[in-house]
């Protein structure tokens, strides 16, 4: 396969710097904006596959003589490397609920490691079969053993488990999201819970999703949770860079 690679993105573009994408003689991964540019890049890659090529440049000004609009400039390498290890953060989901399983479906096909934990078999097995699930007594462990940078959802069925395991995400200072399924007024118990023993509430994202819609049915619960927590993602690490199914 020819890697393509955006090396340079100036004005409007529909990707940034390091989007990549790998063209096949009939098979493409990722995508670096679709568009004229992607056809332009595809062409050139199977021109490259064809004649033996190891590298080449393209220097793509997105106006209207290629049809697109977006009024940047983009410079493209394409090279045969494959591609460079990627390991997703780790999004660790407590509760196998409706919402649970909803949001567990929701980030799949997101840059993501994603595991749906709970300590009860039953609920597990509702879970669909794609989604890794995982099955313990002691769910706060998993939160200790977690991976830095990892993003745990909290939703259980239990408010004082929810308490429990909201205060020891807390208690690290390297996880990239911490959210809890809730109200203003759970909230505000936490709050008084968490203050009252000497932690701060501050991190914590609760209710989830709430900034973009009150609607409570699980499957849109899920959507914005995922929207929210991808967006504090890719705002705080180079996630942005790769294709969703690297």
């Amino acid at each position: 396969m020819i890697r393509v690679r955006v090396t340079q993105a100036l004005g409007s573009t529909p990707r940034d710097a390091g989007a990549e994408m790998f063209v096949g003689p009939d098979r493409i991964e990722g995508t670096i904006g679709g568009g004229q540019l992607e056809y332009m890049a595809i062409d050139r890659a199977r021109q490259m596959l064809k004649t033996g090529e190891d590298q080449a440049r393209m220097d793509i000004p997105l106006g209207p003589e290629i049809g697109q609009c977006c009024g940047g400039r983009v410079t493209l390498i394409l090279d045969r490397k494959g591609p460079e290890p990627v390991t997703n953060p780790d999004a660790l989901i407590f509760g196998a609920g409706h919402v649970g399983r909803a949001l567990a479906l929701a980030l799949q096909p997101l840059p993501l490691a994603t595991t749906l934990i709970d300590s009860r078999a039953e609920a597990l097995a509702l879970a669909e079969p794609s989604v890794e699930t995982r099955l313990t007594p002691l769910p706060e462990a998993e939160i200790r053993n977690a991976r830095p940078g990892s993003a745990v959802i909290i939703l259980t069925h239990d408010h004082a488990l929810d308490f429990l395991l909201a205060a020891e995400a807390l208690s690290r200072n390297d996880l990239s999201y911490i959210g809890m399924i809730g109200s203003a007024t759970k909230r505000a118990q936490f709050t008084r819970f968490a203050r009252e023993r000497g932690i701060d509430p501050t991190p914590l994202v609760c209710p989830i999703g709430a900034g973009f819609s009150p609607d409570k049915r699980p499957a849109i619960i899920a959507a914005f949770t995922a929207a929210e927590l991808i967006a504090r993602l890719t705002a705080t690490s180079s996630l942005s860079k790769y294709p969703c199914n690297s």
